[in-house]
This record gives structure tokens, sequence and C-alpha cells, in this order.
């Protein structure tokens, strides 16, 4: 006898996102300063990341933003520049916008979308090569010995982003074959270069009792490309960079709070509660950069923290963000305990972890297998430590971006730059001496300022502009 089974279309799961999907807006008209980015769509499990994430990639500058995503509608609205300050004009880089955050999720690691990111910023795609995640206690050197141990074992590095806090290093590293620029697949080299590289990132003066770790772990060469700097935060977060340096004493809530506000530390954090609506209140204060937005919402959604509301706003040199949030589990941060401070300290480590002080060095020249370990080399043997790493290839040409700072902590001698400029030369070499953050700040005004007013002045004063489905 022959059962029939009704027919079920595979396509009915995707069908609200298909008629609900985000409208994107891309305006430079309302607004004389600015561009004005708007989503409006069915709300869905970390939409808000995936948006300011876009905005991240093609590096423009978040001056402004209100977000709602209660119940099942999402609304945001985001005040973008680019990075000379100015509206976003390019037609590669709203196509990407307008592509990336539309698309649905198994065509967000696409080939046609690596191809229009690619358009967008102007790099090449690495998805023909190995992704090498790192993770391990820093000291001075270490990355320099990292590019010795990839050279050595004839890796192509294509690109490279390393970052350090709190005596913690995360790199993630994208590299080909030497000889063929394909992707390495053999699993003999392969555990040979992950032997290696474990050696040299294992602490060899840290207590056994030490929580933190080193770890070497390969994405091989058919998985999708994850987002780079996503991972370098997880990396991080995973290795407890936030709980300071290896042997530092704990601090208590009350003490943390009094250092930020008082001691006039560059970032303050504090969390409230809105009994009425059951949500924590999470409020930032720190110095205004790029992708700051981006750092605090990764945390926040790594950390399983669901956003139902947020604003954020520029004034000057700081920025304000306001996030009312609950966890996944559907509890809020109420007391002073020991989860209320671990928020306090992976928000400020998210804020801290990109900011450099110290000095910018770039050197753009053909692209060679020895080209990094040689010039780390050299910073090394003139006493200086790399504290952030930015390597990225385009055509034959590579460029590479050293956060560096003196071994003994001190400023930076000039002289030996100059000296170390002779040594590399021809490449080309550019320094850049980046200011020092202030260490004492008044607070933003923030008068008016917070969600609840916002809410109803600026998502009705833009709600005309989304594209009503009902």
């Amino acid at each position: 006898m022959e059962v029939s089974c009704p027919y079920f279309d595979p396509e009915f799961e995707n069908l609200n996102e298909k008629m609900y999907g985000p409208r994107v807006s891309v305006d430079n008209e309302s607004c004389d300063k600015c561009t004005v980015v708007k989503v409006d769509s069915l709300n869905k499990q970390d939409l808000l990341l995936e948006v300011v994430q876009v905005l991240s990639d093609v590096d423009l500058f978040i001056s402004k933003s209100y977000v709602s995503s209660d119940a099942e509608w999402f609304m945001d609205v985001f005040h973008v520049k680019d990075q000379r300050g100015n509206k976003v004009t390019d037609k590669k880089v709203i196509s990407y916008i307008q592509q990336a955050i539309g698309a649905r999720r198994e065509l967000q690691n696409s080939g046609e979308m690596k191809k229009c990111y690619d358009n967008a910023v102007g790099t090449e795609s690495c998805s023909d090569c190995t992704a090498i995640e790192m993770i391990g206690t820093n000291r001075p050197g270490l990355f320099s010995e990292i590019s010795a141990v990839l050279a050595e074992q004839r890796c192509n590095v294509v690109e490279a982003h390393a970052w350090s806090h709190n005596a913690c290093l995360a790199c993630v590293a994208y590299v080909s074959d030497e000889s063929t620029s394909a992707c390495i697949d053999d699993p003999n080299r392969l555990a040979t270069i992950e032997d290696q590289l474990s050696t040299i990132l294992r602490p060899t003066t840290i207590a056994d009792d030490n929580p933190r770790g080193a770890k070497t772990h390969f994405l091989g060469c058919d998985s999708s490309m994850s987002h780079t700097e996503r991972r370098l935060h997880q990396l991080m977060l995973a290795n407890r960079d936030f709980d300071g340096p290896p042997g530092q004493v704990s601090t208590s809530l009350s003490s943390i709070s009094m250092d930020h506000v008082e001691g006039g530390r560059k970032t303050v954090v504090s969390i409230d509660r809105c009994a009425e609506k059951g949500y924590s209140i999470v409020t930032v204060e720190c110095m205004d950069r790029p992708k700051l937005m981006f750092d605090t919402v990764c945390t926040l959604t790594d950390m399983q923290y669901v956003i139902f509301h947020a604003s954020s706003a520029s004034h000057g040199l700081f920025a304000y963000q306001e996030y009312y949030i609950r966890h996944k589990d559907g509890y809020t941060l109420d007391t002073e305990d020991e989860r209320r401070l671990q928020v306090i300290k992976c928000l400020e480590a998210a804020i801290e972890r990109r900011v450099c002080e110290g000095l910018r060095l770039e050197l753009c020249a053909e692209n060679s297998v020895g080209l990094l370990p040689n010039v780390t080399r050299i910073l090394r043997e003139y006493g200086l430590t790399v504290a952030r790493a930015d390597i990225a290839t385009d055509g034959e040409k590579m460029k590479n971006v050293f956060y560096i700072q003196d071994i003994s902590g001190n400023k930076v001698d000039m002289r030996l730059v100059e000296l170390m400029k002779r040594e590399l030369q021809p490449l080309a070499f550019q320094v850049k001496n980046e200011l020092l953050l202030p260490r004492k700040y008044t607070s933003v005004e923030r008068d008016g300022f917070s969600f609840v007013s916002l809410l109803r002045s600026q998502l009705e004063r833009f709600s005309h502009s989304f594209i009503s489905i009902r």
C-alpha cells in the first residue's frame, strides 16, 4: 500500500524573511553632514550585530544611532560618515551595505558577496587560504616569533591581524603555500605548524594555576570565512583578558566604579535597572573612535545578552552609548554580583583592546615570504615590540601596519626609528605618532539623551521613512 506524505516546501522556512526581510535605505538627502542608514525588518537573532558589522567592515564612523528591536520588529537608524568625515557617496560601498544587510544568512559567505565586499573595500579575498587562530600570553617579540615560524614553514601570509591587551595576544592569520599560493591542507604539515606555533605561544614563566592558555586552531581551506575582528574579540574573551595581567589582584565592583569616575580612567561603564520593563541598562562613556559600537555590541552578543533598545551619540572627542539588555535566559543584572562585575570588565576590555598608545608604522612593499619576519626581527632588535598588527595584500603589494611600543615601557625613541628606517630602505615607510588618550575628562552632556525620551521623539520622527508591511 502506497503511503503519501504532505508536501513541504523547503523555502517555507524562509518565507517570513523573504516577505519581511531587511529593507535598507541609504539616505544622503535628509541630513546635511552625514549619511542616514535605516534598516526596517522582522526581528531575528543577532541582527543588530550583523548591521553594525557591515558598517564597520567598510570603515564607516557611526556618529549617532537609535535602535529598537522589542517584540517582533527591528528598526535602526544610523548616522554615518566615511573616514574623511564626509557623507558616503561611493556607489560600491552603498551597494555592499544594501546587499550585505539584506542578504539571507546562507548567502552572506557566498562568493558573490565576498566579491561585492572586495570591490567595496579594495582588497582581495582570502577564500583560498588556510586560516590560523592563535591565542597566548603576550611577551616582547612574540609576534616576531610567530612570523618567523610561518616563514620557516614556507607559509605566505596573505592577511593577518593581531591584538594584545593585558598581557594576552590573539592573532588570526590567513596563509597560503609559498610555492603554489594554494591553500595548505596536508595534515602532517599542518600538525608541524601547529606544534611549533603552540610551543612559542605557551607561557614559560607563568604559574601552572594561571587560567590562561596557549592555543592554535586551523579553520581549514573549505570553511566559510568568519569575521576576523569578531573572532579576535572572542579569542580574547575566552582567554579572560578582562581579568588583567596574570597575578593582578581582582577588584570589587564598588572600587571599579570609583576608579572609573574619580580616577579619571578612559572608560566608564555602569549598569542600572529599568524595573518597569525588566531591562538592565548598560551605559558606556569613553573616548570616541571608529568601530566603537561594533566592539560593544559584539561583546554583549557574545556574552549571550539580547539588546532590545540602544542609542549612541558622539560629542566632540567623547561618545555615549546606552543599551537596554536582558540575558537570553531572561534574567537581568539586578544585583552587584560577579555576573554584573564581569559585564563591566568585559565591556571595558572590549573598548580598550583596539586602542594602541604608541607609534604607528606603515610599510608598503612587494609581497614576499621573508618580508614580515625580517621587519618584525628588526623591530625586536631595536627594543620595540608589536602591540597590534594589520597585514593585508593587494595583488603583488603588501601593506604592513604595526603599532609599536618600547619594550621597557618608555616613550619610543625617534632616533631609533630613524636608524630603523635607514635599515629598511628602500621600503615605503610612514611613521605616525598616535596621540595618547587623555586620562581625565568631564562627563559628556547627556541631559535628555536617555533612550526613554529618544525612543518617542527620534524613532517617531524617522518612522515615516520606513516601509510599512501592514
